[in-house]
């Protein structure tokens, strides 16, 4: 029966870890070939490729001030691109055909309501699946933070580079140049609000990381409802700001509400940063003293200056198999401390006893190959 008993988290986590991936491929590989189909079919090569490239220059900024927040717990990379390609070709597919049968209504109707509606919906979706299949890798709100962050880019990504493309086409229908159709478009799209669709998107990931974290039934089924809620309002907002008063509401919504949105966003994203080293140090510090790891080594742990020391430390004596030895030490305790916070806040997942066992079994079995500056170095 222990036997039995221990193999369930194990098989249920693999179950639900390859239903995630079937998802999440198929959706993205299906969306990409019918979002390169939108593209090419909607201007020349030549077009598509100018479009596409622009709509790519704000994709790096703001991919690295979402990896530079998730600096202290990384996620996965593998996790983080899925999110960005659910993001880019998943979500626009889905957004579009949910919106088809909202054809006849009219396109302020369209814009306000049918759009924030679908595309909400989907990229959260995104979220929603981490929430129930790979819970694991979702500790808490700057997790949310970051992966609705990617969902948001790469969703952005695509829809500016299909407004660039027909913001093209339609000025040579008019006889215009590509630099006059292009201007306007591009400095409202990725210049001015390259951050609104990552920042609507934020809503729903907060409520989930706040519904992961919380020891009640109903709150993690409101809290995801009420995050989207907002993220749809904002949304509509924003959409409806382009029509209201000829265009004029959008500066006004823009200066009153958007960027105060954003400023206390970014403010919140930085406080939950800063929180986690608090929490981590809480949590190994508990560890500790159940004899987990040795206390002496939290301070190497919880501050990314000293574990930035500890790995050149391990690099310089150890070369690359001491840093490597460093790195895989230093990753075990900080999920294994994440972990352990859960379980002393009464939210462990599922699996919380198999993999604690598996996060101390990793930080025994390599603890004996490492140092930290000013301990004695092991030879090898």
């Amino acid at each position: 029966m222990s036997q039995t008993t221990a193999a369930r988290p194990h098989v249920a986590r693999r179950t639900e870890s390859i239903a995630f991936v079937r998802v999440v491929s198929v959706a993205c590989v299906v969306g990409a070939v019918l979002v390169a189909g939108v593209l090419l079919a909607s201007g020349e090569p030549a077009v598509v490729a100018l479009g596409v490239v622009l709509a790519a220059l704000p994709v790096g900024p703001l991919v690295g001030c979402y990896l530079w927040l998730d600096r202290y717990e990384p996620e996965p990379r593998s996790l983080l691109l899925a999110g960005f390609c659910w993001g880019a070709f998943a979500s626009t597919t889905l957004a579009v055909l949910l919106q088809l049968p909202l054809g006849e209504i009219s396109d302020e109707v369209a814009t306000v309501v049918a759009a924030p509606l679908t595309e909400e919906s989907t990229k959260g979706f995104f979220l929603l699946m981490l929430f129930w299949w790979r819970r694991s890798e979702f500790d808490g709100v700057l997790d949310g933070i970051v992966y609705a962050g990617m969902v948001g880019i790469g969703f952005a990504f695509v829809e500016n580079a299909l407004y660039l493309v027909s913001a093209v086409v339609e000025a040579e229908e008019f006889g215009l140049g590509p630099g006059e159709a292009l201007g306007g478009t591009f400095v409202v799209r990725c210049l001015v609000s390259p951050f609104a669709h990552p920042l609507f998107t934020m809503f729903t990931g907060v409520a989930v990381g706040l519904a992961i974290g919380s020891r009640s039934a109903v709150a993690r089924f409101c809290l995801p409802v009420v995050g989207w809620t907002l993220a749809v309002v904002l949304h509509g907002l924003w959409n409806g700001a382009a029509t209201w008063a000829d265009g004029s509401g959008f500066l006004f919504v823009y200066v009153v509400l958007m960027a105060p949105v954003f400023v206390l966003a970014i403010g919140l994203a930085l406080w939950v940063r800063g929180n986690e080293r608090r929490v981590l140090t809480a949590a190994l510090l508990d560890a500790a003293r159940r004899g987990l790891l040795p206390e002496t080594d939290i301070p190497w742990l919880v501050d990314l200056r000293a574990r930035r020391l500890a790995r050149s430390f391990a690099r310089t004596y150890g070369e690359e198999a001491g840093l490597r030895a460093m790195e895989e030490y230093q990753q075990a305790a900080v999920e294994f401390g994440f972990l352990h916070h859960r379980y002393l806040r009464g939210t462990p997942p599922p699996d919380f006893a198999a993999r604690g066992a598996s996060f101390v079994a990793r930080l025994s079995a390599v603890r004996p190959l490492i140092s930290f500056p000013g301990q004695v170095v092991p030879t090898r």
